[in-house]
């Protein structure tokens, strides 16, 4: 297998909960090596349920394949220690509020004086202008703020937030193309010295032609539960046996569908004759459809719309989704051990590269598992190290030394 595409890339990771996190979670995948520094508290994610006996799955969730280093922050010492790992790395990473790098003595001059070459990547609420730039903000906050609940739920008296944070997933994503191109500029000659996203701005972009449909036309877009706004037939429908999600996006789909269902009468009926029509009359042509497909069950139906190249699926729970043979083809769970010798299965990074998918490289570290074997690195002898762990500037995991 050829050499990963971020090999010899050192990203310096202060990220927190959940977009940083991820961000370098799929940098990692991508061979990039990753020192997550936390303060000696640790990520406030290793303290959020669900547990695996002591272990926080929601952080397992986003850190694998990272190097844990635990510092006192705002320490003399313990900013020594963030200096040299700056002047060490190509990409620091931080969702921190708008200000905290400058109080842990990290301030764009610093950085620079530090490490001229740094891709500084930052995640915030809001962004680095306007009245909101300091303010607090989290996923479901700026999902309300941005339009994303406003469409999402069944109706318009019923709203929901998306069922994973979404916002904060995206955002990470959105980080890791910044870093991407902040490294591909470097590599060209370009000074590139912050890449930023925020949380609003990525959920905005999220709104595609939802947002676009108000920003042009004024028009308020509302829930449309489990339907397509802008397709029918296309949605969740009752067959003999099980839900299936299934969307006819093309007149040619269109007539295949009606053929497969014995409903060929629906072609010529007015009420149906193209998209608009099918949308304005939506609830008749469910009804219409469901009565043909109750009776079969959604396995007899998915062999024949996958045979007509119509996108269908059933509506899986995470259990069966992980059960699933096409899952299962993609190697997309990967077990490793953590350094208790537990093992954890993980979903592997989404990118693949010459045709080979990812490999976790290694489990979700233990807090501070590898801040003595990163201060060897950095310079620190051991005599240095043992006094700065009895003084409380570091924490060392138990499989440290």
């Amino acid at each position: 297998m050829n050499a990963s595409p971020l090999s010899g890339i050192t990203v310096l990771d202060l990220g927190r909960a959940l977009a940083g996190p991820f961000c370098t979670a799929l940098l990692a995948d991508l061979g990039a090596t990753i020192i997550k520094v936390e303060g000696l508290g640790g990520d406030t994610a290793r303290t959020w349920p669900p547990f695996e006996d002591a272990h926080s799955l929601y952080f397992d969730s986003v850190n694998r394949g990272k190097r844990s280093v635990c510092v006192d922050f705002y320490s003399t010492e313990g900013r020594d220690i963030l200096h040299r790992l700056v002047a060490g790395s190509d990409v620091l990473i931080e969702n921190f509020r708008a200000g905290t790098l400058a109080k842990m003595g990290l301030d764009t001059d610093t950085l620079h004086r530090l490490n001229p070459d740094l891709v500084v990547a930052s995640v915030t609420a809001f962004g680095d202008r306007g009245p909101l730039r300091d303010a607090p903000g989290l996923d479901q906050v700026v999902q309300g703020m941005s339009g994303l609940t406003s469409v999402t739920g069944p109706d318009a008296q019923h709203t929901y937030r998306f069922g994973v944070s979404i916002v904060d997933i995206t955002s990470g994503l959105t980080c890791a193309i910044g870093v991407l191109a902040g490294l591909l500029g470097r590599s060209r000659g370009v000074d590139v010295r912050h890449v930023s996203t925020s949380l609003l701005e990525t959920a905005m972009a999220l709104g595609t032609f939802q947002g676009q449909q108000a920003l042009s036309l004024g028009i308020e877009p509302v829930p449309q539960g489990n339907a397509h706004p802008s397709i029918a037939p296309c949605g969740v429908f009752r067959t003999g046996s099980s839900d299936l999600t299934i969307a006819v996006a093309s007149d040619r789909h269109w007539r295949a569908f009606c053929r497969i269902i014995d409903a060929e009468h629906l072609l010529a009926d007015e009420r149906f004759l193209d998209e608009p029509a099918r949308l304005a009359n939506r609830r008749e042509l469910t009804e219409q459809i469901e009565s043909r497909l109750a009776s079969a069950g959604a396995e007899h139906w998915v062999e024949l719309f996958h045979g007509a190249g119509i996108p269908c699926g059933p509506i899986n729970g995470y259990l069966a989704a992980f059960d699933s043979e096409q899952v299962r083809a993609l190697e997309l769970v990967q077990s490793v051990r953590r350094n208790d010798d537990t093992l954890l299965r993980l979903v592997r990074g989404p990118i693949s590269v010459n045709e080979q998918p990812p490999r976790v490289g290694s489990a979700p570290p233990q807090l501070g598992e590898h801040t003595h074997e990163v201060l060897r690195e950095l310079g620190y002898d051991d005599g240095e190290i043992g006094d700065l762990t009895v003084r409380g500037i570091v924490r060392a995991g138990v499989s440290d030394d």
